[in-house]
């Protein structure tokens, strides 16, 4: 009998070919779009998911308050991690101290790389499961070793064994090659994790390190810990909250709270709103989620309304298995058999869509995922699939077509009638309604990073250059690298700062002015900057000056922003005195605010103050106007090269750094203008072979207006008419739903753009167009057909 149901359904799909290319071509697209996000969202859920310890390791954060809101940071202090170990030694299997993150240079012989690496204790291995090729887990307990991923090994070393041979780190430290791990996937958050050092290399090689050893008051370190197996993290949570508020009286004015987060939660809720988790990625995880599910739902609604619409020409042949012994539920396995024929088809056509698609996703999603064809649960998941869709796409057609009645089809008294269409009309209406949301959706989210690309930045990007430097070779000479650079005659200035003009990498408290509530607490972002940094980056000063080499005094001045003025509510800031844990600086400028961090977001207040020595990161220089920059680039690094020759010349155009800033929002732009692009084709495709459809009912009526003189224009008019109405309805059901979806997303920035009335307008203006351009091939066929034809059977 199942045989026979294929069978028959094989042979109808034949017999329609044009109705079956639609249906299938639809719901391939649909299946294409619901496995891409289905590959996606498992890619996101299962981050960080290579560490065998996944579910036991975590950060510890702190909150602490500052400026009247509570922050939270991953910045811990270098006593926190002893602190844990002793007092709380039961609740952890490892507690293990970092350093940030950051770029340093690997040198052996000849060869320098720029790599990104971490100092950490030796735990660390072990904690994070590091696969190791070559070495020791324990290698990192020899304070002159130093671990380094697959892909170092093989750019320093090629074929050859590396294990004792000596690097040097950043041109100073000497580290002897312990161990080879396997390299990170990307899909954790340590995917750039190129070589660790030991801790106790970090202390020996870094005074401010071990200076800090008993400091509590100063957060620059990380700290990650593996809780015992018996441990829960919001129980060992509870128990060290109050650890860094006992240790030091100075620090309980901040109140800070020390806690806990799990490594399931780094990728998908990072993000923190007054020292509570707020999201992060999750949201863009439930988004293209509920964008997979809907865009399958318009392929599956395309499938039935075409199947009803035909109900006409299958009222017969239901009438006639009726009368020969068919009972209703084997017409029910007919048509399902039917639903799920066209959806196995679609879902072999899907799967090549995919192959073809998957570059183009990964490029724009910035990703690495392909199908899982070894992995068993992706194939039961297709299997779910494949049924899910075909009860949704063959559920609506098999029970209606099946209730028909015999007497009245073999009789030829049958209609459909006049409300019959009506479910094909909330059909359409539902598709179109998605169709207009992600039309919205897909402007506003574009519309919010231009305005933010649009906001003034405070500085002039144009032609900037940066150059990390985690080496002090060119600042211990850095008047003499500066006169060789302006002699060039390729750049105009440079600088050195500790920041990068587009980051905050340090902030204070500790900072006191006249008028200030004593039992404020503060915090600013601070920049320590040569003097030529103001003029470097083309500072926009609102009063006072910029630095000066002649004014020997403006080594205890500092230059503020707006937001630091308006925090400390100084009418005329100019000469006043701000004193920064006892020391009084002085006020000499107040420029526009640089926007160095979120473009999204308010600036901080920032202090920027003349630096001492050897405390600078960057080199920032600005390209000569007009001037060739292959040649000028050619000239600065001979020059870079002439005071540090072992370090690569690594630079950054400050704008396209800028411009990295708005990479996440850009990739949900991207996909999101892809997949609605996708769910207009689906329902296009449903338009077409509705209007086909009814242009072949209609054939007599057309022919018969013709003949009474009825123009091409008044014919397609006709036609047209139902599916605009059907639009325009489905733009007022989506309007409301896109208002209130998008007003709050955007909410979660503090920069935002508005919901302008013209978004509205264009969106309906789009989708009646696409409708109008959709159905008019058909109508415009319909209404030049030579009435002669339609009405010689009559």
């Amino acid at each position: 009998m199942l045989k026979n149901y294929f069978k028959i359904a094989f042979r109808n799909l034949l017999k329609s070919k044009g109705y079956s290319l639609i249906n299938i071509s639809g719901l391939a697209v649909g299946m294409a779009v619901a496995i891409l996000i289905g590959l996606w969202v498992h890619d996101e859920l299962a981050f960080d998911k290579y560490h065998t310890n996944y579910d036991k390791i975590a950060q510890v954060l702190q909150n602490q308050e500052f400026n009247g809101v509570t922050q939270t940071m991953n910045y811990m202090p270098y006593p926190l991690g002893n602190a844990l170990r002793t007092k709380y030694g039961g609740e952890f299997k490892y507690v293990v101290m970092a350093s940030m993150s950051g770029k340093h240079y690997l040198a052996l012989g000849g060869k320098t790389l720029t790599k990104t690496g971490m100092y950490m204790e030796p735990d660390a291995p072990a904690m994070f499961s590091l696969k190791m090729i070559r070495g020791s887990k324990r290698a990192l307990e020899d304070p002159s070793s130093i671990l380094i991923s697959q892909s170092v090994s093989s750019a320093l070393f090629g074929k050859a064994d590396p294990l004792g041979r000596t690097l040097t780190i950043d041109n100073r430290v000497p580290a002897k090659v312990a161990g080879v791990y396997e390299n990170l996937p990307d899909n954790t958050t340590f995917k750039t994790l190129e070589f660790i050092a030991p801790w106790s290399m970090y202390v020996a090689s870094q005074q401010w390190v071990a200076d800090s050893k008993e400091e509590w008051d100063n957060s620059s370190f990380q700290t990650f810990t593996q809780i015992a197996d018996h441990a829960d993290f919001e129980e060992v949570s509870a128990k060290i909250r109050n650890i860094k508020y006992d240790a030091v009286d100075d620090e309980k004015r901040f109140k800070p709270v020390i806690f806990l987060h799990p490594m399931s939660k780094w990728h998908l809720y990072s993000e923190f709103k007054n020292g509570s988790s707020t999201g992060g990625k999750i949201q863009f995880v439930w988004l293209f989620g509920m964008i997979g599910f809907f865009v399958l739902i318009l392929a599956c609604i395309n499938f039935m309304n075409l199947s009803t619409a035909r109900s006409e020409k299958r009222a017969k042949e239901v009438g006639i298995r009726k009368t020969m012994g068919s009972i209703r539920i084997q017409l029910v396995w007919q048509f399902f058999s039917e639903s799920f024929l066209v959806v196995l088809l679609a879902f072999i056509f899907s799967l090549l869509l995919v192959i073809l698609i998957t570059p183009l996703f990964n490029q724009v999603a910035d990703k690495k995922v392909g199908i899982l064809w070894a992995n068993g649960w992706f194939w039961l998941a297709s299997a779910g699939f494949i049924v899910f869709t075909g009860i949704i796409a063959g559920s609506y057609p098999a029970l209606y077509l099946s209730s028909f009645q015999p007497v009245k089809v073999l009789k030829g008294t049958f209609r459909v009638g006049r409300f019959v269409s009506l479910p094909r009309k909330i059909l359409v209406v539902v598709q179109f309604s998605v169709s207009i949301v992600l039309i919205i959706g897909t402007i506003i989210v574009f519309r919010q990073i231009n305005f933010a690309k649009d906001r003034p930045v405070g500085y002039d990007r144009t032609g900037l250059i940066m150059v990390e430097q985690n080496t002090s070779d060119i600042v211990n000479h850095f008047d003499a690298f500066r006169a060789e650079l302006l002699r060039t005659g390729a750049v105009t200035e440079a600088a050195i700062s500790h920041s990068p003009p587009t980051g905050v990498w340090r902030s204070n408290s500790g900072f006191d002015w006249k008028g200030k509530d004593p039992s404020q607490t503060v915090d600013f972002a601070t920049s320590a900057v040569s003097h030529e940094f103001g003029k470097t980056l083309d500072w926009q000063f609102i009063q006072g000056r910029d630095f000066s080499r002649k004014m020997a005094s403006d080594s205890s001045g500092i230059v503020i922003n707006e937001a630091a003025v308006k925090f400390m509510g100084l009418e005329n800031p100019i000469g006043e005195i701000v004193r920064w844990n006892g020391q009084p600086l002085t006020i000499i400028g107040v420029i526009k605010n640089m926007i160095m961090e979120s473009p999204y977001k308010e600036p901080k207040p920032t202090v920027f103050h003349i630096m001492g020595q050897n405390n600078s990161n960057f080199v920032t220089t600005r390209l000569t106007p007009g001037a060739n920059v292959r040649e000028s680039l050619a000239k600065i690094e001979t020059v870079f090269k002439k005071y540090s020759a072992a370090i690569p010349f690594n630079y950054k155009f400050v704008d396209q750094d800028y411009a990295y800033k708005f990479v996440n929002e850009e990739q949900v732009g991207e996909l999101a203008t892809l997949f609605a692009g996708l769910a207009i084709f689906i329902s296009c495709l449903g338009l077409f072979g509705m209007a086909s459809f009814t242009a072949e009912q209609r054939t007599k009526e057309i022919g018969v207006r013709k003949v009474l003189g009825a123009s091409v224009a008044n014919l397609w008019k006709m036609l047209s008419r139902e599916f605009v109405v059907l639009v325009l309805i489905s733009f007022l059901i989506a309007a409301p739903i896109a208002t209130y979806l998008l007003h709050r997303w955007l909410q979660s920035y503090e920069y935002r753009t508005e919901i302008s009335w013209w978004i509205y307008i264009i969106s309906a203006s789009g989708a009646l167009a696409i409708t109008l351009i959709t159905i008019s091939f058909q109508a415009i066929k319909a209404a030049v057909a030579n009435p002669v034809k339609s009405l010689r059977s009559e």
